[in-house]
Formats: C-alpha cells, structure tokens, sequence
C-alpha cells in the first residue's frame, strides 16, 4: 500500500527529510514491529481477546501493513495516558478495557459453548460485536454498550491512524512540520503533494 495513494514509493515516511529531528524521531519509530517483545498492562487473555476485537473493529487481515495497534494501546493504558475524559457511567479507561475483554470472554463462552472470544470463527465474532453495538446504551455487563463500543473504537482508530501505513491508505503525506500547510479547503493540494 505504500505510496500508492501518494504518487511515490516512500509513501508518507518518505517525507521525513522534510520533518524536524523531534518529529521524525517520533514517527519513524512507529514503524517497528507490529507487536513489542513484551505487552505490560495486557493479561495473556486480555491479549488475545483484544487482538481479535481490534482485527474486526479495524477490518485488519494478515495482508494488511503491519500497524502495531495493540501495542500502542497497551502502553497507553500501563501509562495511565488517557483521553482526559470519560464518560461517568464508564470506569477510568483500564479498568474499563479490563471489563470489557472479560465480558467479551464470557458472552462468547455463554453463547459457543464455552470458547473464548479469541477462540471464535471470524463469523462468529463479527456476530457477537454486532450484538454489543446493537444494544447501544442499555447495560451490558455493567457498563452502556455504546460507551464501550466507543472506548474500543477510539483507541483502535487513534493507534491506527497515529502510523505512517494508515497515512499511505488515506492518502496524507504526513506531518507538514516545520513547513506547514497553505494551501488550506477542500481539493487544494500543496505543491509537494502528489497530484490525484
């Protein structure tokens, strides 16, 4: 996917010359690999539950770059590095991602026969998701299911969009610091933008 929808085979990381030192540094190492060698808020269980979420939330597959999602999740949350809000009907963000793995855990065990959520067919598991966002605010297992559904998709797109591989997909060339952007509104592109 690389630099397809940026008209050059560096994709967005190829820009990073262009970045100043701070910059770059940062997001060239979100380009290392998809899993750190060892997660540290994450349970074992808690690991699998949730890489299986994040494949479907994401729509990920094994052909996919490689965006290290749950890592960067799992570190924020060992960090304690949250939003700076959540809803009051919703624990703090650990606690909440704890929960909701471990109802993920149990309504899967509930409904096939004692497997776990990670343990599931992709059909099955794209079911049991779809049961958790229909619900929208009525309780499940605690919590408002669309206040989970919404701490879920926050932190998986957030991690997602935050890699240089996601950028190639949406087509943004990355930061434009310490040059800018001028070109502002919509269908102006800057002169080092690839045209469409």
């Amino acid at each position: 996917m690389t630099g397809t929808r940026l008209g050059d085979d560096a994709g967005a990381a190829g820009r990073a010359p262009t970045w100043d030192t701070a910059t770059a540094g940062v997001v060239l190492a979100r380009l290392g690999p998809r899993r750190q060698p060892s997660l540290r808020f994450f349970t074992p269980a808690e690991e699998a539950a949730a890489e299986a979420l994040l494949d479907l939330v994401l729509a990920r597959s094994a052909e996919d770059p490689p965006v290290p999602v749950l890592s960067v999740i799992d570190a924020r949350l060992a960090t304690g590095e949250g939003d700076g809000w959540r809803y009051a009907d919703v624990p703090e963000d650990p606690e909440a991602w704890r929960r909701s793995l471990a109802a993920l855990d149990e309504e899967a065990r509930l409904r096939h026969d004692g497997r776990v959520f990670a343990e599931l067919g992709h059909g099955d598991r794209d079911r049991l998701l779809r049961h958790v966002l229909q619900l929208g605010g009525r309780d499940w297992y605690g919590m408002p299911a669309a206040h989970v559904w919404s701490l879920w998709t926050r932190y998986a797109c957030e991690a997602y969009y935050a890699h240089p591989s996601a950028w190639d997909e949406i087509g943004f060339g990355g930061p434009a610091y310490p040059r800018g952007y001028l070109r502002l509104g919509r269908g102006r592109r800057e002169t080092w933008e690839a045209p469409r």
